[in-house]
């Protein structure tokens, strides 16, 4: 383990499929993955080299959650393979697919699995593989595709640098990187770029020559600070909330200093440098996604239940759960009281990126 790194047991979306869930509340990615259908058609079409000694068809989804999000990329993936290869093969039947769905070892397997019968519109295969996908976690060449979704901007530990109150990197009165902080920044992107780094490698290993990986994750516009993006502003908003609570002795000061999200979003020109200069991969292509959501026609309530089932464990495990409704009841009346701030479209100033790298047949 790196030094300047505490690790603390990961955090993963919230569970189950009730009101307060991830599965219930992550109907934004969910606009994004289907937004990426034909994209995924193109990239398999054009760049997959189906070149399989046997009849499997291997896929791994890092970062799969509970659902139901990784179900559609799946299904995505495996009819785009399909219709490639009833083009080369008259007997296409014959191709079985083995689907590894992958998560943290703390992530809600037992929800995930229970949709995934309920939704078995294709045939597959189906296995958990629990463990951080920062490392290696499948034999040498045994996966034909990759694909990851809103995982990669999740650092694999948490700065304690950003959490000293020696350091020149802490992060004093934020609880994320806000960009107005050089040494904080820098801190955030450095791991970043270690965890991509770590990341990349690790599927170079597990990846045939000529498989794909697909990866969707947000980025900055270039030259934009994150506090001045509306996702920025979002993590301003619940930070002002702990603070809030801190002053009004409900939590302590300390307690809320000793908080961050470990999350870091990358310009996208940082982005891009970082995967060209991985030797393992050519980048086919970095597009910019465009999904049919109306940002507008949200309501305060709904984004707070988005972000809720993505930080509610995070609040729990360092808090305690006693104060989570409390947190997320303030943060919806902050909300509506910036709210137009929030969805104007000048402040949006970030956007999901389709990333095909495809493996090289030479190391």
């Amino acid at each position: 383990m790196a030094s300047g790194l505490s690790s603390p047991d990961p955090y993963p979306m919230s569970g189950g499929d009730g009101p307060n869930s991830y599965f219930q509340n992550s109907v934004r990615q969910k606009s994004i993955v289907e937004a990426t259908k034909e994209m995924i058609n193109e990239a398999i079409r054009d760049k997959l080299a189906l070149n399989s000694p046997s009849n499997a068809f291997n896929i791994a989804d890092f970062g799969c959650s509970v659902g139901p999000n990784t179900f559609i990329a799946v299904q995505n993936i495996i009819e785009a393979v399909e219709l490639k290869y009833h083009g080369n093969h008259q007997n296409h039947q014959s191709l079985e697919f083995q689907v590894f769905f992958n998560d943290h070892t703390n992530n809600d397997f037992n929800t995930l699995f229970k949709n995934l019968h309920h939704n078995r519109s294709c045939k597959f295969f189906a296995a958990g593989v629990p463990g951080t996908f920062h490392g290696r976690l499948f034999p040498k060449s045994s996966l034909h595709f990759g694909h990851s979704s809103f995982a990669l901007q999740w650092l694999s530990e948490t700065l304690t640098e950003v959490l000293d109150t020696k350091s020149p990197a802490w992060n004093k009165g934020s609880i994320h990187c806000t960009g107005f902080h050089t040494e904080v920044a820098e801190a955030y992107s450095s791991q970043f770029k270690n965890d991509m780094e770590t990341f990349l490698n690790a599927r170079a290993q597990e990846l045939v020559k000529g498989g794909l990986l697909v990866i969707i994750m947000p980025a900055l516009q270039d030259g934009v600070l994150l506090s001045q993006s509306s996702i920025g502003m979002t993590y301003d908003l619940l930070g002002s909330c702990l603070q809030n609570m801190a002053k009004s002795g409900i939590i302590s000061e300390e307690k809320v200093e000793a908080f961050d999200l470990p999350i870091y979003i990358s310009p996208a020109k940082d982005l891009e440098a970082l995967l060209q200069r991985n030797g393992f991969f050519s980048v086919e292509k970095i597009d910019r996604i465009t999904s049919n959501m109306n940002i507008t026609t949200l309501t305060a309530q709904f984004l707070t239940s988005q972000l809720r089932a993505i930080t509610e464990e995070l609040i729990k495990g360092h808090f305690g759960s006693e104060i989570v409704d409390a947190v997320f009841e303030l943060f919806n009346i902050k909300l509506s009281e910036n709210w137009f701030s929030i969805i104007d479209t000048k402040n949006q100033k970030f956007m999901d990126l389709f990333i095909i790298l495809r493996r090289n047949f030479s190391d």
